[in-house]
């Protein structure tokens, strides 16, 4: 989704016109802000489509983030501006509902809808947003804006609420406010990653663990190559997904598909109407992928995760089917570049691909993608490095 892209609605436009064209905070609010904080994006290793499903995910932050500058306000107003979307939103706290703010502003109002509707005695804020996270990326520009403002309503207005549960707020925000049924991977990435970790997280309850990842130390680096196809959650495609991942734990008799494992896979899908047999195949196995790696990474052995990513892959393109001939593409090259796997990150229908590479060999594998791309007419793909990063936090 263009997180930061769409022009916003202004509620109050008679609102001084050079406030939506200034830059620094005290030129667009008139005053100094109280704090400032950051937010990651993140990159998922393994474990997607899983989390809605209870199942295992393994994400790492990234360096990239959605940083907020923020000032409390007394009057019940919402001022919301970014430095990419260049206009100012105004909004009233009381007067915030499901549906009824439109474009990125969504994200940030929906927060502070779901602290009301959680019972947390909020007001209003000025807050300015300023974002590297590339956005419609797949890397989860939407739940670094959520807990950006999760983490500075926390500390404006002194809630003294976890990471986890800032995670669920900005998740419930996602779900109910902006209307995508995602689950809580993004969220939990980008409120408790710590860096030089994955998180390994057990959605069902929520407990996680830290995984060290060193790939510096193992003479690796982790490519994100962003295909530029943008990908939209909200068009209705991921949540029909869902939708068939619920019905067929029904029909299984499962309160959710985390509850079969590969020993009962076979059995489980002679149960099961032709139609939903590869979205179980891909939950099931996608779980065991999760906790191969999380194996691999406690015995210090990385390269061994090439493959698991590559199956991955497969996977989301078979059984899954949110690949796109972009993904596709990318994972291709960079394996026949010598990666020692590559996958599809995100929810899918577009965004990014994560390649796992030999550091001196990374700018090669980043040019043999390019060189594809360009060959097969598409546009130039983004490239980054992805180093295990801090969650959202306080920078200021």
């Amino acid at each position: 989704m263009n997180t930061f892209s769409e022009s916003p609605r202004s509620a109050e436009p008679a609102e001084s016109a050079e406030l939506a064209v200034a830059s620094g905070f005290t030129e667009l609010y008139g005053r100094p802000y109280d704090g400032e904080w950051a937010a990651p994006g993140r990159v998922n290793l393994i474990g997607e489509h899983t989390d809605y499903n209870l199942g295992f995910v393994l994400p790492i932050a990234l360096p990239q983030t959605v940083r907020a500058q923020a000032a409390r306000r007394e009057d019940g107003l919402l001022r919301l501006w970014s430095a990419q979307g260049r206009e100012l939103e105004v909004l009233r706290v009381e007067e915030l509902a499901p549906g009824t703010v439109p474009g990125w502003a969504g994200y940030p109002a929906g927060v502070v809808w779901a602290l009301r509707e959680a019972g947390h005695r909020v007001g209003g804020a000025d807050i300015r947003l300023d974002s590297d996270v590339p956005s419609g990326a797949g890397l989860s520009s939407s739940a670094a804006l959520e807990c950006v403002v999760a983490a500075a309503y926390n500390d404006l207005y002194e809630l003294g609420r976890t990471a986890p549960e800032l995670a669920l707020l900005a998740q419930r925000a996602e779900n109910a406010f902006v209307g995508v049924p995602c689950g809580i991977m993004d969220q939990m990435a980008s409120m408790c990653c710590r860096p030089g970790a994955a998180l390994f997280l057990d959605s069902r309850d929520l407990t996680s663990r830290q995984v060290p990842v060193d790939l510096a130390g193992a003479g690796l680096a982790l490519l994100v190559l962003d295909t530029r196809v943008k990908h939209d959650l909200g068009d209705g495609a991921y949540a029909a997904l869902r939708a068939g991942c619920e019905r067929a734990a029904a029909l299984l008799g499962l309160p959710a598909l985390r509850s079969l494992d590969l020993s009962g896979l076979a059995a489980a899908l002679d149960r099961l109407p032709t139609e939903l047999r590869p979205l179980v195949r891909h939950v099931v196995t996608e779980n065991a992928r999760v906790e191969a790696a999380v194996a691999h990474l406690d015995a210090g052995d990385l390269p061994a995760l090439g493959p698991i990513l590559t199956a991955g892959h497969a996977s989301l393109r078979d059984d899954f089917r949110v690949s796109c001939p972009e993904t596709d593409l990318a994972v291709e090259a960079a394996v026949a570049a010598g990666a020692h796997g590559a996958r599809m990150t995100g929810g899918g229908f577009g965004g990014s691909v994560i390649a796992l590479v030999d550091a001196a060999e990374a700018e090669h594998v980043a040019a043999e993608v390019t060189a594809a791309f360009r060959t097969a007419g598409y546009a130039k793909p983004r490239t980054l490095t992805a180093v295990p990063a801090e969650g959202a936090r306080r920078i200021g």
